[in-house]
């Protein structure tokens, strides 16, 4: 789950992570009012859930409150950035922040989750303020990953990162009170994902967070009503917000395929079985254990919202579901769709025969052919 800047910085706040006055403003008639508050000028920042804002337009450096309330009017309302294919997100909200004055060095600062050393990882750079990723794909040297183990931070961890950085000694303990921080909010609200960039020291001796960027585990959220509400559906799409209210994973991707499979793992395989044979997918949908006709039902009408799907593959293993019971759900969605274009299913697992012989029962009415396999569902789907 994302959140945006200002609630991040928030949460900053909350965690004695330094970080400049600002204000949020949702409406155009806000804009001189609030410019007040800023009488040598502010940033003005879009929030949207997406990177890049510096390069877009989204973010402007304004000297006083006649240009703040300029950059108000152009910016609130506009398009910015891509979303998951589809046209950039609507500028809805702006941050006013204080301008850092002083800016001596830029640093870039994260906390992320490490799958591979199932672990959370420092990463840290002395070139912040600039795209970290093509920061190491040129100059790889410049990173430092810091993994910690076992969940204990210790102060040769926080050494090793202010040694690397090139800080000045003056800066060391309060950089280390920013690390402790940062992770002691990464564990205690299951976050992701907690970037700074950049992270500034000034001349005049602070070290501040111009930016925040969070991410949180969205299987981690019923313990964090807190966080969850942070949420706002409005940057999502209508596909997006479907797919979470049936507890659907649900990814557009731009081929011609539509897949339905149970299980993550399952629906990447069969992903790259059907790019093997040269074909793209429409997109990436994960069902999950348990799917009944209500779920199996929304399921096919938001593949089926795609205009470039002219076919769907269907392949589930029935290891917590029932693949008779699938089969059921397939014909009464095809039936209550009247689905026109060729569906493919492939069933494995408990009670597979007993739904590919429903499945056979019904072909007059619904255009579904059954597979023995997922090879041969690949190849019957990309022949149909």
């Amino acid at each position: 789950m994302n959140i945006y800047e200002y609630q991040a910085k928030q949460l900053f706040a909350q965690y004695q992570i330094p970080v400049l006055s600002g204000n949020l403003l949702e409406t155009k008639e806000q804009a001189a009012s609030l410019a007040k508050n800023f009488s040598s000028g502010c940033v003005v920042k879009a929030q949207i859930y997406a990177g890049g804002r510096g390069k877009a337009g989204g973010v402007k450096i304004c000297n006083n409150p006649a240009e703040i309330i300029s950059a108000v009017e152009q910016m609130l309302g506009l398009r910015l950035g891509t979303h998951q294919n589809q046209e950039g997100q609507v500028i809805t909200k702006l941050y006013l922040e204080d301008k850092c004055q002083e800016i001596e060095r830029e640093y870039y600062l994260s906390l992320v989750l490490d799958r591979k050393n199932s672990c959370l990882t420092f990463i840290a750079s002395a070139m912040g303020g600039v795209n970290i990723e093509e920061v190491a794909q040129t100059q790889p040297e410049k990173i430092i990953k810091v993994p910690i183990y076992h969940g204990i931070l210790s102060a040769f961890h926080l050494r090793n990162i202010c040694f690397f950085l090139g800080l000045d000694q003056v800066f060391h303990k309060e950089m280390h009170h920013v690390l402790q921080s940062m992770y002691k909010l990464a564990v205690e609200k299951d976050a992701t994902q907690i970037e700074i960039n950049p992270l500034v020291t000034t001349k005049s001796g602070k070290l501040l967070a111009l930016d925040a960027k969070m991410n949180f585990d969205d299987n981690a959220l019923f313990r964090h009503q807190d966080i969850k509400d942070l949420a706002d559906l409005s940057q999502e799409t209508d596909l997006d917000r479907r797919a979470k209210e049936f507890d659907l994973n649900y990814i557009k991707l731009d081929g011609e395929i539509g897949c339905m499979v149970n299980g993550a793992g399952l629906a990447m395989a069969t992903m790259d079985i059907i790019s093997l044979h040269g074909k793209k997918v429409a997109n990436f949908l994960d069902v999950g254990g348990g799917s009944g006709k209500e779920k199996i039902l929304e399921a096919f009408r938001i593949i089926l919202s795609d205009s470039n799907v002219k076919k769907i593959l269907v392949n589930i293993f029935g290891g917590i579901v029932r693949c008779d019971m699938i089969a059921e759900s397939i014909i009464h969605a095809a039936s209550e769709l009247e689905i026109k274009i060729p569906i493919v299913v492939r069933l494995d697992g408990t009670n597979a025969e007993e739904g590919m012989a429903l499945l056979a029962q019904n072909s007059d009415k619904i255009k579904v052919t059954g597979a023995r396999n997922l090879a041969e569902a690949v190849e019957k789907v990309i022949q149909a």
